[in-house]
């Protein structure tokens, strides 16, 4: 089935992409056309995405805060038959009735430049220079560390974390070097070991190595070795009590989630 699926937004989008993006991950087989349109604040600009929408009907999803414009979008859609929903307004509803007080109509307000914009900022500066075991001497300054074998999401997953506001550092454990002894005695980060199962492992590592034009049959991908690999890793974690996530079937999403929990639950105590 083929959808066209288009997105206005009145700030830069973000939000209401990632709204369509966990709705449609419910639906198997639809082939989707998404069609963008970020930084609708003129009814000139809707006018002209109203005849695109007219050329290819669909669900129309917004997030546009001024009233005129949605009445407009909302009747032209409603002339051409087509649903248009607003999937904040029950969300916003529901708080203005609670906190007594109407929503700031301003397009992009969570956008603004406060400070947890520049945490983030700085989190994302950090992680990116403390990847792959770098810089070890500054991660008493991270707020979480990311260990585990080579290939099983630490980049990945540190950035993403990063976007969240959180300074993470991660480490490769590899059998024949063992990790810098400041990894024993960190206070301040929270240390979580990711692990996955040996036959995850070898697929993707076999997968990168095709990508890279290497050889595919090297140590890196035999069996025994790369079981060994992982032993020694969750053997390292129990014996350093670190809380420890298994990402064989995990999305990067959800790694990121638990680890936020586990970060969560050790600052409330």
């Amino acid at each position: 089935m083929r959808l066209h699926l288009h997105l206005l937004s009145d700030s830069t989008g973000e939000t209401l992409e990632n709204i369509a993006k966990a709705a449609l991950a419910q639906y198997d087989d639809v082939e989707t056309i998404r069609h963008f349109w970020p930084m609708v604040r003129t009814e000139a600009h809707l006018e002209r995405i109203l005849q695109e929408i007219a050329q290819n009907p669909g669900l129309v999803l917004f997030t546009l805060v001024n009233q005129q414009t949605r009445r407009t979008l909302e009747m032209q859609c409603r002339t051409l038959g087509l649903p248009a929903i607003a999937p904040l307004d029950g969300v916003t509803d529901a708080l203005s009735n609670l906190l007594g007080q109407q929503a700031k109509a301003r397009p992009g307000r969570q956008h603004m430049l406060d400070a947890a914009y520049f945490a983030r900022v700085e989190a994302i500066h950090y992680t990116m220079a403390h990847d792959d075991g770098v810089g070890w001497e500054e991660w008493e300054e991270a707020d979480i560390v990311l260990a585990g074998v080579s290939r099983s999401s630490k980049t990945p997953t540190s950035i993403y974390l990063a976007n969240r506001g959180f300074k993470t550092a991660n480490i490769p454990i590899v059998v024949e070097v063992p990790p810098p002894p400041a990894l024993y005695s960190l206070k301040r980060p929270l240390v979580v070991g990711l692990t996955t199962s040996a036959d995850r492992l070898i697929q993707v590592r076999r997968n990168r190595l095709l990508s890279l034009n290497q050889m595919p049959e090297t140590a890196y991908v035999d069996e025994n070795s790369v079981t060994r690999e992982v032993a020694y890793a969750r053997r390292m974690f129990s014996d350093n009590c670190w809380p420890v996530i298994d990402v064989t079937r995990r999305s990067i999403e959800e790694t990121a989630a638990a680890i936020i929990a586990l970060v969560h639950e050790r600052r409330t105590g």
